[in-house]
Formats: structure tokens, C-alpha cells, sequence
């Protein structure tokens, strides 16, 4: 998807382009901004470290095959997904689009942009011969959970947890 497409979302025409190297330093920011709402309610971490692990799994992203897709409206970027389109299925070996990040700019949520993100990586994973997209999200993360199954997405697999 190297052409930008415009998706009229809500109360906004926002395009979807292919990420590039000159967004790297926003979508870092983004999702340094973000990844607290991936704490579970389970779990406490503070500020520096979850920025580091962030930092680790940004890193771990782009030093593999991934596509990042970013929306804008007119200049402002406002959304991205990344994903990682050679991370083989751990349980079936079969070939994946795993989600590693969303991120929507605080402005710009609940106007459709996450969607429209989500809806084009299934595109451009259908692209690739992709057959799935999977991705984890957590379980406090009602918004998030409520767009996934406004897409037709359900739970594969479970992760429990038991503070000690």
C-alpha cells in the first residue's frame, strides 16, 4: 500500500499511507504516550520502565519484516498500526499478521481512525497472503476490545494472571 487512500471516518476524511522512515520519531512518541492503557489493572510498573519496554518492542518491530500504515488528515498524523508481516503463528506455524501496535492521538479517538487502520492492514495482509491477523490486547482496554469486535474479531487464546 504505497498510495495514501482516504477513508471517511466519523466527522473526518482521513487518508491511510504506507509509513516511512521520517515517521519513526512520532509514532515512537505515540506509542510511548499510549502504552500505559496496555497495563493491566493486574499489573504495576512505573513510568521509566514501561517506556523502556516499550522501547524494546519498538526496536524488536522495526528490525523485523513489518508494515506500518499511518492515518493523517491533511498534515497531522494522527494514527498508526504496525505489524509484523513474518512472525509465523507460535501454535500452528502458519503464516500471520501480528499486530504489535495501535495507536490513535488522544484528539482524534472515538472517530473511527482506529478502525480505519485496522481495516487496512487486513487489506494489506490480504495483499501479502496473509490469512490472519492476530494481536494482543488487554483485557482492561474496553475501548479497544469494543473496536475489535465491531470487527469481527474473537478470542483465540488466553493469557491468565495472578499477582503474588
Amino acid at each position: 500500500m504505497a498510495r495514501a487512500t482516504r477513508v471517511g471516518c466519523g466527522r473526518l476524511s482521513v487518508g491511510i499511507r504506507a509509513g516511512n522512515a521520517g515517521d519513526r520519531r512520532w509514532v515512537q512518541d505515540l506509542g510511548r504516550r499510549t502504552a500505559p492503557r496496555s497495563v493491566s489493572a493486574l499489573r504495576s510498573v512505573d513510568s521509566n520502565t514501561l517506556e523502556a519496554t516499550f522501547d524494546r518492542l519498538f526496536d524488536f518491530a522495526f528490525g523485523q519484516s513489518h508494515v506500518l500504515l499511518v492515518a493523517e488528515e491533511g498534515a497531522e498524523a494522527l494514527g498508526y498500526v504496525l505489524f509484523l508481516d513474518r512472525l509465523l503463528d507460535e501454535v500452528t506455524g502458519g503464516p500471520q499478521a501480528f499486530v504489535v501496535y495501535l495507536a490513535v492521538e488522544p484528539h482524534a479517538r472515538r472517530r473511527g481512525i482506529g478502525k480505519a487502520l485496522m481495516l487496512a492492514a487486513e487489506e494489506s495482509a490480504r495483499a501479502r497472503g496473509l490469512g490472519y491477523v492476530s494481536f494482543m490486547v488487554t483485557e482492561d482496554n474496553l475501548e479497544a476490545r469494543e473496536l475489535y469486535a465491531q470487527l469481527d474479531y474473537r478470542t483465540e487464546r488466553r493469557q491468565l494472571c495472578k499477582p503474588l
